[in-house]
């Protein structure tokens, strides 16, 4: 007996992955989200892009909300802004509030856009950007093999950790600050606990 289609990977999904695994889970496999003032903040700078429109701009045709998917990849979502050549290759721009963070988190999800793109139109995606609501310029990101190499590995590893069904644990660093699921997640307490069961089993261990 066949298995059924496993649902698609929304491009959402692989940026929260890429930040914590376990945003990731709550938010996509249990269904838990909560706002704070960033999402908030990102929320309110996405109205422009989220409304679709059609329009020519410095010789490019622009397209903003537009849907994608792949189907080789298994992957579904929309991209803010793609801007088309006259040749009719695409070049998707990602809005994101904020200033560039150290993670690729990003860059990953801006990959998986141009790779759906290039399964779409046919044309070969080398390059897109991502627009900094913060600093409002734009940084123009190579998608290059390494960045397609880890698109697909980190695919695989959110499909491989949504049918294990297992909750991943906390990062519990620097990037547990400003997420907006801190809360529900409760990165410090679960750590916290598992040190509190580590060091026991320590002590059971020594005096055996």
């Amino acid at each position: 007996m066949s298995s059924l289609p496993e649902e698609p990977i929304m491009l959402s999904a692989l940026n929260h992955w890429s930040y914590c695994p376990r945003r990731y889970y709550l938010i996509h496999v249990e269904g838990e989200f909560v706002d704070n003032i960033h999402t908030a903040r990102g929320n309110a700078e996405h109205q422009r892009v989220d409304e679709i429109r059609h329009e020519t701009l410095g010789g490019r045709r622009v397209e903003t909300a537009l849907p994608v998917w792949s189907e080789r990849l298994g992957l579904i979502g929309k991209c803010d802004v793609v801007e088309f050549f006259a040749d009719g290759t695409p070049y998707p721009v990602e809005y994101k509030h904020g200033a560039r963070k150290k993670w690729i988190n990003d860059d990953l999800q801006l990959a998986a856009q141009a790779l759906c793109l290039e399964e779409m139109t046919g044309k070969a995606v080398a390059n897109g950007a991502i627009y900094h609501f913060t600093s409002r310029r734009r940084r123009e990101v190579a998608i290059n093999e390494a960045l397609r190499e880890q698109l697909k590995i980190t695919a695989a590893t959110i499909r491989e950790t949504t049918r294990a069904g297992k909750l991943p644990k906390p990062v519990n660093d620097k990037r547990c600050d400003q997420c907006s699921m801190n809360e529900v997640c409760q990165p410090s307490a679960i750590d916290n606990h598992a040190r509190c069961e580590n060091a026991h089993r320590l002590l059971l261990l020594q005096e055996i």
